[in-house]
């Protein structure tokens, strides 16, 4: 009978561990931007960008979406920034 698991190749373990971290905070990153567009974009804009730079940065296998949540994540900080030059208030309501 053996108690522990048998030993794994760490190195290979680490990077599939990492990219599927990677592939996760591309998808956030895209989900929080598309819902960022809608509500709480002066928080969910930042936590976008800052997902896909990430992703990005540790080379994730969904580039496109890293990209798309980049792309909503400044364009939720532009939406902020377009209603409150309109309200001419530090926030927006409709």
């Amino acid at each position: 009978m053996q108690l522990t698991a048998p030993a794994a190749n760490t190195t290979t373990d680490l990077k599939a561990t990492g990219r599927r971290d990677a592939d996760g905070m591309a998808v956030a990153s895209f989900i929080l931007g598309l819902v960022g567009l809608l509500v709480l974009n002066v928080f969910l804009g930042p936590i976008a960008i800052a997902l896909a730079g990430v992703a990005l940065w540790r080379g994730t296998a969904r580039r496109g979406r890293a990209l798309l949540g980049l792309g909503l994540g400044i364009a939720d900080l532009l939406v902020l920034v377009a209603f409150m030059q309109l309200d001419s208030t530090v926030s927006w309501n409709f």
